[in-house]
């Protein structure tokens, strides 16, 4: 079996597991970087299976992804799935610590899927998303397995506006429509005609996504990104990475400067309630760690922006709420509701202030918080919703990046071969699809090529060159 040294190389073993040669030039930009190690993959190895759910890591992989949510296992199926039909092919790996996905931002989700950002990468990633939904079992049906079933509900969203905020709405429809999205404004008089259990006091403008929004099951989006992944090769383990073995070299920069560049040699993947670990060789590391990639960042001696914010979500019963018409509405002052199914009831919250953010700790639900932050605001712009009965709560993670509130796609500053897919503030789950491809473009090929998300690179961050969204829910 072939491993893999520096830049991608394959080099043959040489004594055990942590045996490796180096050798071969540096190249002068991380896009070098990743072009040569895509050509060095693209030629494909022979190679076993190996891994797999309640099996220990292999000893070797290509490329070892950190995080088994819904963007983690898109990562893994682009990879596999651009690499295209060959004997052997690259060996993903995927390590989950949680296969209960009790605690992951993934499926604690409310689902939504929007076109309606302020940034025009985000929108170009949800409409390449949405489009990849319509088509999911094209992209992700698994022969001789039941088709995929999201549960897809196209009700679109609803922002409203005060008369604050009303010229930047109008600015954000301007660049969406740019884009291609099917988004109407409307006047307080048409919101009121069109949504009449809608009080419009306080409201100036309203934007509402014709097409291509809505909601669906995040649970069946992950099962079929697994399925369909572990179908095409990608293994994956159960345990926690906890440290990596690093290596540091001085490279030459594209401007003629020596730098010193760490790179990850081996990920050290710890058993569940145990001491033991496995070291495992790779030439790739992909962060997609979610709402604890910046810890995973600081592991390899880096830094991202990435914590974790909790989020509470409310399920309420109102027997007189809005019927199956209900999109999913954003108010002006932040809170959000949508339908749960047909019976009268209902899903949402509000994100808390900043100096409010509550303690990331657990993920117990302050249901005092629905009482005196959500309900009087959802009351105000419902007037049904002023007797309603909570049902229930929970709470999840948000893979918060204090930078920008945006998504981080590309090379980790600082560390060679590790590339970061986190960040995304609340919109990853619909947006992993387009973010997967992305980042396994990148891989492959040395840029991104079905999406200009250049903006978005980390590169951004020590640049100090924010791309700020503003339309975080």
């Amino acid at each position: 079996m072939l491993r893999w040294g520096r830049w991608g190389r394959a080099l043959r073993p040489r004594g055990g597991a942590g045996a490796a040669r180096r050798g071969g030039p540096s190249p002068r930009c991380a896009s070098d970087l990743f072009g040569e190690v895509g050509r060095a993959l693209q030629r494909g190895l022979p190679g076993g299976h190996w891994g797999g759910p309640g099996r220990p890591p292999p000893e070797q992989a290509d490329v070892v992804v950190v995080g088994g949510g819904v963007l983690g296992w898109a990562v893994a199926y682009w990879l596999k799935a651009l690499e295209g039909p060959r004997r052997g092919g690259m060996r993903v790996l995927v390590v989950e610590r949680d296969p209960t996905y009790s605690r992951a931002s993934s499926v604690l989700s409310i689902g939504g899927i929007r076109q309606q950002f302020s940034l025009p990468e985000n929108i170009r990633m949800s409409r390449f998303s949405a489009s990849f939904l319509r088509s999911i079992n094209e992209h992700l049906g698994v022969p001789d397995e039941p088709p995929i079933d999201l549960q897809f509900n196209p009700s679109g969203y609803l922002f409203l506006a005060s008369e604050r905020g009303a010229a930047t709405l109008e600015h954000n429809v301007r660049v969406q429509r740019e884009e291609g999205v099917q988004v109407a404004l409307l006047s307080p008089a048409q919101l009121q005609e069109k949504f009449p259990w809608v009080n419009v006091d306080g409201v100036a403008l309203a934007s509402y996504g014709l097409e291509g929004e809505g909601w669906f099951d995040p649970w069946a989006l992950l099962g079929a990104f697994r399925r369909k992944a572990t179908s095409l090769g990608v293994y994956s383990c159960v345990g926690e990475v906890k440290s990596f073995v690093m290596s540091s070299e001085n490279e030459v920069t594209a401007q003629g400067q020596s730098e010193p560049v760490s790179r990850i040699k081996y990920v050290n993947v710890h058993a569940p309630d145990s001491r033991e670990y496995q070291p495992v060789a790779c030439a790739i590391v992909v962060n997609a760690a979610g709402a604890w990639a910046g810890q995973l960042a600081r592991l390899a001696g880096a830094e991202l922006p990435v914590e974790p914010r909790k989020r509470f979500v409310f399920v309420w019963h109102c027997p007189e709420g809005p019927g199956l018409e209900c999109p999913l509405l954003v108010d002006t002052s932040g809170a959000y509701f949508r339908r749960d199914g047909i019976a009268g009831n209902y899903l949402g919250s509000i994100s808390p202030a900043e100096e409010d953010e509550p303690d990331t700790g657990d993920l117990e639900v302050d249901h005092s918080f629905f009482e005196e932050q959500v309900w009087p605001k959802l009351a105000h712009r419902v007037p049904a919703f002023a007797s309603l009965k909570v049902r229930s709560a929970w709470a999840g993670y948000y893979d918060y990046n204090t930078f920008d509130r945006n998504g981080l796609l590309g090379q980790q500053p600082g560390v060679g071969n590790l590339l970061v897919a986190a960040g995304f503030s609340g919109h990853g789950l619909q947006q992993a699809p387009a973010a997967g491809r992305a980042l396994a473009e990148l891989l492959l090929a040395g840029r991104f090529r079905s999406l200009d998300l250049r903006r978005l690179a980390c590169a951004r961050l020590p640049a100090r060159q924010p791309a700020p969204e503003s339309s975080i829910v």
